[in-house]
């Protein structure tokens, strides 16, 4: 294969000078017939003779051929059909590569190696550049959001630089950790937000068990590797992609304004016989108060507190080398102003990969990454905002910020945003080393060895005056914490690969060595004097001074091997082994062998497919493995001591005991085994393309933590206890619905669902107090039903359950007559999506691009926050709600009530039931329009490709919900945005 790729490169060398006098140039950008990209790489040469050209990163080429002659080109790239082209007289050229759908050539990268897409035997699905730069985001993986079948991905949350939670099938452990192995360039790597998008070539996702068995432990909850671009021989190639963005709350519910607050509150009197008319309203009304009510005032606290964000990133990319030397150099800022004052994200990055051949056997290479963080964090305010008093007024009449706005209870929202009062800063600087040797001692082996290195230097700064949210009028807090991560890797990988006749073979050896070391300090004080200090001179702080430091150290040790056979590219068989040995695992139970099988049919190369002329590629595949988790806290398997206060008399002393956690000297593995069988096909020419895939995996010894009873004097245990399962069905499909020269059309679609359930737990039944029930997903609401409101002509009714109308009403399951917490509730609903999926659509028509990403979560329940913000005793404001009165008997919300407290509507009168709402949603994720500049016009210039795009994210959800975006999964605080930006993409 590299011979194949070295040639024309020789030959065109060798070629250009017979052609540097009386020729013409000829320019051109060679594109993906299917997406419209410019394809990097792709061997133009003129036929029948040694001249040609590769193109750039964007697809373009420049070459010379003689003049007067009727030269024909040869168009070629692996993975595409070869296409001749009779120039004639052009001299500008735009050609359209059609993928080699029959050979399905596409290389995909597996653990430890890479096979052609056609050998794969497992569930894996591969993510190309291009669909990557779909959404312009910080963290790679929003862009994939519905996108990857089986792969749920949800955003945590709308502050600057918020994270996202990725799940791939279903949650299995309980308490142990579910998220996904990352491999960035062959090692692995906690921190994805760190890679900047546009540094990434490829990203691959392996999700059966068959597919990830050689990452043994790690790769249990699947496992996504992502390669990052490197350098390619010629002339250095520039990159820079930029784009600026602005953020609004599109979607946030509003709480009562004045005029809304005095009706409820004078309900509330009306109900406890307190008020009867306005007249009354003295007697509920501050005088303060009253005359806000006369002179109009209504303050929207959230209103004061949001603002429109910012979100930009600026990047620039070289890349080049010879034919021994490649070089990729990148760097890029990245700056997210939040949706509130003092939250903030400033992230700087640069990454530097070289490979060096030093001869025909060895060669070597480097792949760095330095990332630099600066973020502010605010406390979200909205919880004060929305149940402060709406007739109060944030300033005084010299414009200064009232602590405490009308003498009320509640401190302002707004005091976090007065200068050195509220500092919340996290400083982190990551930097990821890898560096690699590779010795081909035979053309079929090769033995690669990678080391790798992840420092991690975090510090918080936290300040808290006394007049803050979160001090709220005690004396001023500060505190300064301190984290050095240090993470080695070392592994040595061993490949054979050969081909005997009819039989493929391909073999994989690997030893692993993984060190995790953590330390940690915090020092806290109060009282801070000098308030410009903020958290810098703690020692000045004259209350309540501590300091606390903290130490953990991890090794993984692992032993893989791999054997794929093939026999007449259409029988496919993979075999993997790892044994894997965890240091935070028990004696005894340190080790675990992780064993995993895969088969494939290529059933499109029997002879019996031969007439099918429809049906261009199907293939049927099965395996079946058996996966670990290690993935608890350090040290679980030991009894730790912590220290308490103690004194002899009257003198202080150290004491200890055992800390909340007691030690389990039996502490093993938590195992699962997973079947799956998939089905890849292809029509029409692959016109149509996709894959199907139903697993079932079930995980036992679940790593689950066990309460003890107080008088054991410690809180809990970490066991091998339950079980769970995930059974599924995804689905991914593809269709080139138009392929013409100047317009193509590309439509993509993804569905999936998941089942989670708990098939056993420790206690042998349901583990109500911890919310785990069995048959039921991990994550569920367990409550009484509410089924209306008690009306006037139920009063009797009501009487005989200890209610009265205006209260809710809730099911009586059991039917006793009773409403009982231990028979009349039930699991209401999961967080859990019955199903995801996505529709995506890509046009180009000649200059012009046009897509967008439709993403849809249905099923699942929430926990409405909204809708628990609501004061039966009208002290605090409320949510806007259709609330039940005499003159008007809804069911959707209790009367208020001046005599009934928050606590006894929540806790005894089944306040909790008002918040549960379907949280299915369908959202327009993103659209992005974009054109591509001319070539003639960018030749004056001397750019070689030049993309402006406009682009909107988050634009609309569909929901039940009125003005509230369910992903955020009932929260809300700090909203999820909308995002509008513009940008532009050029090639030098």
């Amino acid at each position: 294969m590299k011979q194949k790729l070295l040639l024309p490169a020789i030959l065109l060398c060798a070629g250009m000078p017979a052609w540097a006098q009386q020729s013409r140039s000829v320019t051109g950008q060679v594109l993906d017939a299917v997406t419209g990209e410019g394809l990097p790489g792709v061997t133009v040469l003129v036929k029948n003779t040694t001249v040609g050209a590769s193109t750039d990163p964007d697809g373009r080429f420049l070459l010379s051929v003689p003049d007067g002659s009727e030269a024909s080109l040869t168009v070629s790239s692996i993975g595409y059909l070869t296409q001749t082209i009779t120039l004639g007289s052009q001299t500008d050229l735009k050609i359209r590569l059609a993928p080699d759908r029959k050979a399905l050539d596409e290389v995909v990268v597996i653990g430890y190696g890479q096979v052609k897409k056609s050998d794969v035997t497992g569930a894996i699905v591969s993510v190309k550049e291009a669909d990557l730069k779909k959404v312009p985001v910080a963290n790679v993986m929003e862009s994939l959001q519905g996108r990857l079948p089986g792969v749920d991905i949800v955003s945590a949350g709308g502050q600057a630089g918020a994270p996202v939670n990725i799940t791939v099938r279903g949650n299995r452990s309980i308490n142990a950790s579910n998220g996904p192995l990352f491999v960035v360039d062959g090692v692995q790597y906690n921190s994805i937000q760190d890679i900047n998008p546009n540094d990434i070539a490829s990203m691959e996702v392996l999700k059966d068990a068959a597919s990830t068995a050689i990452y043994g432990a790690r790769g249990a909850n699947g496992v996504i590797i992502v390669s990052t671009k490197k350098g390619a021989a010629g002339k250095t190639r520039v990159t820079l992609n930029s784009y600026y963005g602005i953020t609004d709350r599109v979607y946030y519910p509003e709480v009562n304004n004045a005029a809304e607050f005095v009706a409820q509150k004078r309900e509330a009197n009306r109900t406890s016989g307190r008020w009867a008319t306005v007249a009354d309203d003295p007697k509920i009304f501050t005088a303060a108060e009253l005359e806000a009510i006369a002179n109009g005032t209504s303050t929207n606290w959230a209103d004061l507190l949001f603002r429109d964000g910012v979100q930009q990133e600026h990047q620039i990319g070289l890349s080049g080398g010879s034919e021994k030397t490649k070089f990729y150099l990148s760097g890029d800022y990245y700056n997210e102003q939040g949706l509130f004052r003092k939250d903030d994200l400033n992230r700087y990055s640069f990454r530097a990969n070289l490979d060096q051949a030093l001869n025909d056997k060895v060669s070597i290479g480097l792949q760095n990454q330095l990332t630099y963080y600066n973020q502010n964090t605010r406390r979200d305010p909205t919880n004060q905002a929305n149940k402060i008093n709406p007739l109060g007024t944030p300033y005084d009449a010299d414009g200064n910020i009232v602590n405490y706005p009308n003498n009320q209870a509640f401190i302002n929202p707004l005091v976090d945003e007065l200068p050195d009062n509220y500092t919340n800063n996290t400083r982190t600087t990551r930097t990821f080393s890898t560096a690699y040797i590779s010795y081909q001692i035979l053309p079929s082996l090769n033995l690669r060895s990678n080391l790798g290195l992840t420092l991690s230097n975090g510090r918080t700064g936290i300040y808290q005056g006394q007049y803050t949210l979160d001090r709220n009028g005690q004396v001023s807090q500060s505190s300064y914490g301190t984290q050095f991560d240090t993470n080695w890797s070392w592994e040595n990988i061993l490949n054979y690969n050969k081909t005997f006749g009819n039989h493929s073979l391909t073999a994989t050896g690997v030893t692993s060595l993984l060190t995790f070391n953590t330390e940690n300090s915090n020092a806290q004080g109060r009282n801070q004097l000098l308030a410009y200090q903020e958290f810098f001179a703690l020692a000045n702080a004259n209350q309540q001074v501590g300091i606390n430091s903290g130490y953990t150290d991890s090794k993984l040790i692992s032993f893989t091997g791999r054997v794929q056979y093939g026999f007449k590219g259409k029988y496919l068989l993979t075999l993997t082994g790892r044994e894997d040995l965890s240091s935070k695992l028990a004696r005894g139970n340190k080790g675990s062998f992780f064993p995993s099988a895969a088969v494939a049919w290529r059933i499109i190369d029997e002879d019996f497919m031969k007439d099918l002329t429809s049906v261009t590629d199907l293939k049927l595949r099965a395996s079946y493995g058996r996966a670990g988790n290690y993935d608890v806290p350090a040290y679980s398997s030991q009894s730790l001591l912590s220290r308490i206060p103690y004194a002899f008399g009257e003198t202080a002393a150290a004491g200890y005991t055992f800390a909340n956690r007691i030690g389990n000297p039996e502490l093993g593995w938590e195992i699962s085994l997973t079947k799956n069988v998939g089905l890849d096909f292809g029509f029409l020419d692959n016109r149509v393309t996709g894959s199907v895939d139903v697993y079932d995996t079930k995980t036992s010894d679940l790593l689950l933590n066990r309460f003890l009873p107080l008088s054991s004097g410690v809180s809990f245990i970490t066991q091998n206890i339950g079980q769970t399962r995930n059974r599924g069905v995804e689905v991914g499909l593809n269709a080139r619905v138009v392929e013409r020269e100047d317009f193509t059309w590309n439509v993509g679609l993804t569905w999936f669902k998941n089942k989670e359930e708990i098939l056993e737990l420790g206690t042998g039944t349901n583990d109500i107090t911890n919310g785990l029930f069995i048959g039921s997903p991990v994550r569920v609401f367990y409550d009484y039903e509410k089924i209306g409101i008690w009306q006037t002509d139920e009063a009797d009714a009501a009487k005989a359950f200890g209610q009265k109308p205006g209260q809710i009403k809730v099911k009586d399951l059991d039917g006793d007559g009773r409403i009982t917490a231990a028979n009349d509730r039930r699991v209401l609903g999961s967080a859990v999506p019955k199903w995801s999926g996505s529709l995506s659509s890509d046009l180009s028509y000649k200059g012009f691009d046009l897509s967008f990403q439709v993403f849809a979560r249905i099923g699942q329940m929430i926990n409405y926050e909204y809708a628990e913000v609501f004061d039966p005793q009208g002290i605090e404001n409320s949510s806007r709600q259709n609330y039940w009165t005499p003159e008007n008997p809804s069911n959707d919300y209790p009367r208020p009530d001046a005599a009934l407290s928050k606590s006894t509507l929540r806790n005894g009168l089944f306040g909790t039931t008002l918040g549960y709402r379907d949280g299915s949603f369908v959202k327009l994720r993103g659209v992005t329009l974009g054109y591509n500049l001319p070539a003639s016009w960018l030749e004056k210039v001397a750019i070689s490709s030049a993309r402006v795009y406009v682009q909107g994210k988050n634009l609309v959800t569909l929901s039940e919900i009125d003005n509230y975006d369910p992903e955020r999964g009932g929260a809300i605080t700090t909203p999820i945005p909308r995002v509008v930006s513009a940008g532009i993409n050029l090639g030098f």
